[in-house]
């Protein structure tokens, strides 16, 4: 049986931190009685990203540790019970709990050590993290930190939707722990904020809960996911997307009782009654423990600056998946997170310092696109993950051209078979960077 068809139960899919002295040859103690770990790669964040990048490097590196939060790895699959997972990096149509399983059960194939219940809080200089376990503070001082923290939905105080402060108002994560991890009821009736493909993950399980979705609001004038989703869900869950418009306020005492809701090109207003909101999309970086750091961060996406090879701006500190571009899909971060293993393992036998020495050149992009990651060009022209740049666009073209130019002169112009769509990753073939400089000017990027 390949590890793949491996299904792993909740008691030894992962090892507790507690238990890391019996599994972790790295362990010791400092002078001050605190416990130290001492990985060669130190990997936080089990997700789909950082669950790949621990099963590719585990056979070729001396130790690599997970560090997870929660109970059990797997990341947001572990909780989205639904199909849709697996299909670029597995070439499988599976669910987000078995992907999650068959994640974990690869890794630990692999001889990656999985501590879970691990949250890391802190710095305590420059090269060790400070962790809390349920046996007490961990210091993790790797060779390497990869960092695999993924994004999150923005919740109701971020977005500052005024109005009453009533229970039943949710982001798609919570929505879907209450409900697939456990089991409760979320009300009967719901209004969905965002129009992309998370929410309509999030019309799924409110289904699965027994609520119906009365309406979709999104601010785009076309919801923001693929038309593949959009048309048949509308159908299939009976329920509509109120596209160029708002939710400017939510009522209810004690209960969400309906939405406020306003067009934004006719300015007309209405409610929607509901008792339950779900808020999606909206997302940013969890980027705390890298910006505790220094790490130089993109003021547009919330992100670590990172070059082609995802090296971040600290020296021997990587960062993949949704932190860097918040948000992409599961398989695709997962074979981010194989790459990023690989860039990991030229570096350890390089033994480099950081970013190889010599120029590189900033990635710029002008609007409408709003962020592109990697924004780093460096003299060692390491193509991107999957040979793509990931950018985020504020408005849709249904038939972009994307050109590229550097110290005002152009260097490639190409026009794309995809619509760069707000809402969801517009992706540029690295291709157009070709005749970059390193040692030029600013690299940038536009659309039209």
């Amino acid at each position: 049986m390949s590890a793949a068809d491996q299904t792993p139960t909740s008691a030894d899919q992962t090892t507790s931190a507690d238990q890391t002295e019996r599994h972790t040859g790295g362990m010791t103690t400092n002078d001050d009685g605190r416990r130290v770990l001492t990985p060669t790669v130190a990997i936080i964040g089990g997700g789909p990203a950082g669950l790949s990048a621990a099963a590719r490097l585990a056979p070729h590196v001396e130790s690599v540790v997970v560090l997870e939060r929660e109970k059990q790895a797997g990341g947001i699959p572990r909780h989205a019970d639904h199909p849709g997972y697996g299909i670029r990096d597995r070439k499988r149509f599976m669910s987000g709990p078995k992907y999650a399983r068959v994640l974990v059960a690869e890794a630990e194939a692999a001889g990656a050590e999985l501590l879970t219940e691990t949250m890391v809080t802190g710095w305590e200089g420059p090269s060790t993290l400070v962790a809390t376990t349920r046996s007490g503070r961990l210091l993790v001082r790797p060779e390497v930190f990869v960092f695999a923290t993924g994004a999150r939905e923005r919740p109701r105080t971020a977005r500052m939707i005024p109005g009453t402060r009533p229970g039943g108002v949710l982001t798609t994560g919570h929505l879907q722990n209450l409900v697939h991890l456990h089991h409760k009821e979320v009300g009967t009736r719901a209004v969905v904020v965002g129009a992309e493909l998370v929410s309509w993950s999030a019309v799924m399980t409110l289904k699965e809960a027994g609520c119906r979705t009365e309406a979709l609001v999104s601010e785009y004038p076309v919801g923001e996911s693929y038309s593949l989703f959009r048309v048949p869900g509308k159908v299939m869950f009976r329920t509509r997307v109120e596209t160029s418009s708002k939710v400017v306020a939510i009522h209810g005492r004690g209960r969400v009782s309906g939405v406020e809701v306003e067009n934004t090109t006719t300015g007309e207003r209405r409610v929607i009654e509901c008792d339950t909101v779900v808020l999606t999309g909206d997302w940013i970086p969890d980027n705390e423990l890298l910006r505790m750091a220094g790490a130089d961060i993109d003021p547009a996406s919330r992100a670590p600056v990172v070059d082609a090879a995802m090296r971040t701006s600290l020296p021997g500190v990587f960062s993949v998946g949704n932190v860097n571009h918040p948000v992409d899909t599961a398989d695709v971060v997962a074979l981010e997170g194989q790459f990023v293993a690989d860039r990991v393992r030229e570096y350890l036998v390089a033994r480099n310092a950081g970013r190889p020495d010599g120029p590189s050149a900033r990635i710029v992009p002008d609007a409408p696109i709003r962020w592109v990651s990697p924004s780093v060009w460096g003299p060692d022209r390491t193509e991107p993950a999957r040979r793509r740049l990931v950018a985020w666009v504020d408005r849709l073209i249904r038939r972009p051209v994307v050109t590229v130019t550097q110290d005002g002169r152009p260097l490639a112009r190409k026009r794309l078979a995809w619509p760069a769509a707000p809402g969801r990753v517009f992706r540029i073939p690295s291709e157009l960077l070709d005749d970059v400089s390193p040692s030029g000017g600013d690299v940038r990027v536009s659309v039209e």
